[in-house]
Order: C-alpha cells, then structure tokens, then sequence
C-alpha cells in the first residue's frame, strides 16, 4: 500500500448497507456488502404508466399520465478469484468467490430470522448512486470452475427498486455525513488512503484514521478487518 495522498482519481468501492427495518434505524453492520471489483455498468429504469386507451373511432388518443413505477437500479458486477485481477488475488487453496456469494446473498437476498423478510439496504457508490431500496431480482451466472468444481468467477446482475420515505431520505442524508462517525469492512485489494478518501472526499485523513483505529501500520489492511471512521475535526 502507498502512503500517498489520495487524489480526485481515487475510486471509491461500492457498497451495500444493511437495515433490519424500513425506518432504516436498525442497521446491520456485520451483513454489509462491498463489491471487491467496482461494478461493469449500471443502469436506472425510471418508468411513468400512462392511460393510453382509445375511445372507438379514433384515430389516438392524449395519454394521460397515470402514476409512477418505483425507481430501479441494477447493477452488473463479477466475482473473481482468477488472481488476474489487479488488487483482487485469492490463495489458490481458498474458496473466496463462494465466499464472496454468499456475503451478498445474506446480504441482500437471504430472509432474516427475525423479521422473516430480507434486508432493507442502502446502495452507496461515491456521487452517483445512494439508493435506499430492496432487492427485486438477482441473475447469477457462473462462468469459470476450478477442477473440484468450485466457483472461481461469478458474474451477478442485481436489480433494486427504491423505496421512497421520509426515513430513507434521512438515512441518506445522515449516511452521507462527513461528520458522523462511520465504519467498513476491509476487502481484499482495499487501500487506507482510497477508504479515507470515499468517506472525506478529501485528501489527507488516512493518517487520521489510522491513528484513530490503533493501526501499528497503515500500508496494509487484512481483509475482513472492520475499521472505525471519526467525524472530521471541527476545525
């Protein structure tokens, strides 16, 4: 890991945040997902129904706006365990991408034994997307095996539908603070100075973090390490 100042050209990962409500009070910080390689695409269906009947003998019609579908998003990433990728290499005696699966599914798909529906999320990627929603659909296509039959790449096509409420707005806003105190979970190939960088948008607070987490070094995070993010200094 460099010591380096992140820069503007720093990627953040994308996250998944867990909630065990749809008040997105009882957030489930052990459940959280990051995508170990940032998604392939993403795309945002936004779609209006509309009355298009058409009364007999005519030609058309004026359509009428009607109501509004829930917002979609789906998302496009791969699960890899190859090593070719740069930042995201497996032992080859460990079943990571397995692993990796069945975090997103607990994640995102599996039913809680409490609730006895799945978790209400937030999706959170850098500017572009914080998404408060539910998972509607998950396509899971494996691509690649090692002899014994294990995964070693997954390709996974995840589609969310938003849910809009005075909660989720506030979830968003108060997730999105700087200062406020946050916390992730190290995946393989992440860098200090990058998570800093996704929480402050500044450059500079590695050091900070560092500190504030007792770590006797900062150029090396061990996957599965849960790291504390203080609010920024007041000054």
């Amino acid at each position: 890991m460099s010591d380096s100042n992140p820069t503007s050209n720093s990627l953040s990962k994308l996250i998944i945040h867990c909630y065990l409500d749809k008040n997105f009070q009882q957030k489930k910080p052990d459940l959280d997902f990051s995508t170990p390689i940032n998604p392939e695409s993403f795309t945002r269906n936004l779609t209006v129904n509309l009355d298009t009947r058409v009364a007999h003998g005519q030609p058309g019609t004026d359509a009428g706006y009607k109501s509004s579908q829930p917002e979609q998003l789906k998302l496009d990433f791969v699960l890899d365990g190859t090593g070719v990728v740069q930042g995201y290499a497996y032992p080859p005696d460990t079943n990571s991408v397995h692993d990796e699966l069945e975090a997103f599914l607990n994640c995102a798909y599996k039913f809680d034994g409490i609730t006895h529906k799945p978790n209400y999320l937030i999706v959170y990627w850098g500017t572009e997307i914080k998404f408060p929603c539910v998972l509607s659909s998950v396509d899971i296509n494996h691509t690649l095996f090692r002899p014994d039959g294990s995964p070693l790449r997954v390709k996974i096509s995840a589609t969310f539908t938003k849910t809009e409420s005075d909660a989720a707005r506030a979830a968003i806003a108060q997730f999105s603070s700087p200062d406020l105190t946050h916390q992730r979970v190290v995946k393989q190939g992440d860098r200090l100075d990058n998570l800093a960088f996704d929480i402050y948008t500044q450059p500079g607070y590695f050091l900070m973090v560092g500190a504030s987490n007792n770590l006797t070094t900062i150029r090396r995070l061990s996957p599965g390490q849960k790291l504390n993010f203080p609010p920024l200094p007041k000054n």
